[in-house]
C-alpha cells in the first residue's frame, strides 16, 4: 500500500462498472464493480458480497470509504440481486447460495482479467493479499472461504470451500446456528445450518445489539455465533441500538435502513478499515489504535472483544 493511503488520509476514488466474467453454467455472466483509488501500488483487495436482492451498486458507504483507504474493493452481482430479476422457479434457485460462493471464487479467478479493465489499474494491484466481506447473506458467503461449512440434513457438515488466497473477512450482521431457525427458514432455506467449528482464518464479525431476525427464534445475539462458535483470532463488535442494516451500510437513505445513524456507520468504517489494514499487513497498528480509541471513549457507540 502506498503511503498515502497507509496514513489514513483519503484519496480519490474511481469505479469501473459493468465488469463481465464469463461463467459457463451459471446462467448469466458475472457482473462486477471495482472500486479503486486513483494512486498508490501494492494495493490489497477486499471481495464484498452483498445481502439478499442488493448488487455491486449497492454499500456506498462501505466501498467508497474502503477504496479511499487504499483498497481495491470488487463487488459482484449475485444471482438473488433485484437486477437481474430470477424468479422464485428457476432452476438455479436452490443454488444460488453455493453460486454465490463460486461466484468470489470466480472472481479471485479473474482478478488479473478485472485489474486490466480498469483504467490506470493495471500493475498497482497486490494479489497476494485478499480479504473477504459481506452482509447478511453476504456474510455468510464470505464466511464460506474462511472456513464456516453448511450442515446435511443429519449435522454433517458439507464440501470445505475454504480458500487459501483469503487472509482474513468481515463479516457484518452474519446469520448464526441454524438450531433456531423459524420453520418458514428451516424448510425454505436449508443452507442457513452453518458450522462455523472449522472457520479459523482471522475475521472481524459485527452485530447489532437490535437486530432481531425473523429467521431465527432467537434474540440479537444470533449474529455474535460466528464469532462465539469459531476457533482462531476473531473479534466481534457489539453496536449499541443497530438493527439489521447497522446504521445504514447498505446505502445512503435506503428504504430498508430502519435505524438510519451515521456516526453509527462512521465507526464501522472506521474499525472495518483498520482491522483490514492490520490483517493484510501485519504490523500495521491501525487495528490496536482503533480498538483503543473504542475502549477509551466517555460514549462509546459499541463493544469490542476479541479473542
Amino acid at each position: 500500500m502506498s503511503d498515502s493511503t497507509a496514513t489514513g488520509t483519503p484519496t480519490v476514488v474511481s469505479s469501473a462498472k459493468p465488469l463481465v466474467l464469463p461463467a459457463p453454467g451459471r446462467g448469466d455472466d458475472l457482473q462486477v464493480r471495482v472500486s479503486a483509488p486513483v494512486t498508490g501500488s501494492d494495493l490489497p483487495v477486499v471481495l464484498f458480497s452483498h445481502g439478499f436482492g442488493w448488487s455491486m451498486d449497492g454499500y456506498a458507504p462501505l466501498a467508497d470509504h474502503w477504496a479511499a483507504q487504499g483498497f481495491v474493493v470488487v463487488q459482484p452481482t449475485h444471482l438473488d440481486s433485484r437486477t437481474l430479476g430470477l424468479p422464485a422457479e428457476d432452476p438455479r434457485t436452490p443454488r444460488i447460495w453455493r453460486l454465490r460462493v463460486e461466484d468470489l471464487t470466480r472472481v479471485m479467478d479473474g482478478l488479473q482479467v478485472l485489474e486490466a479493465a480498469v483504467p490506470g489499474l493495471g500493475g498497482r494491484v497486490d494479489h497476494g493479499r485478499i480479504a473477504v466481506a459481506g452482509h447478511s447473506w453476504g456474510a455468510q458467503t464470505a464466511s464460506t472461504l474462511l472456513g464456516a461449512r453448511v450442515l446435511d440434513p443429519d449435522g454433517v457438515p458439507g464440501e470445505d470451500m475454504t480458500d487459501a488466497r483469503v487472509t482474513a473477512g468481515v463479516l457484518l450482521a452474519p446469520a448464526g446456528l441454524g438450531d433456531d431457525l423459524v420453520p418458514f427458514a428451516a424448510e425454505h432455506f436449508p443452507f442457513m445450518r452453518p458450522s462455523f467449528d472449522a472457520m479459523a482464518a482471522p475475521a472481524l464479525i459485527v452485530a447489532g445489539d437490535r437486530d432481531q431476525s425473523h429467521l431465527s427464534t432467537r434474540g440479537p445475539d444470533w449474529s455474535t455465533d460466528p464469532y462465539t462458535h469459531s476457533p482462531g483470532r476473531k473479534s466481534l463488535l457489539t453496536l449499541f441500538g443497530a438493527e439489521h442494516s447497522l446504521g445504514g451500510i447498505p446505502g445512503y437513505e435506503v428504504a430498508e435502513t430502519t435505524d438510519e445513524s451515521p456516526a453509527r456507520v462512521a465507526l464501522v468504517q472506521q474499525l472495518t478499515t483498520a482491522f483490514l489494514r492490520s490483517a493484510l499487513h501485519p504490523g500495521d497498528a491501525a487495528w490496536r489504535t482503533a480498538a483503543a480509541a473504542l475502549a477509551e471513549s466517555t460514549d462509546p457507540l459499541g463493544r469490542l472483544e476479541s479473542k
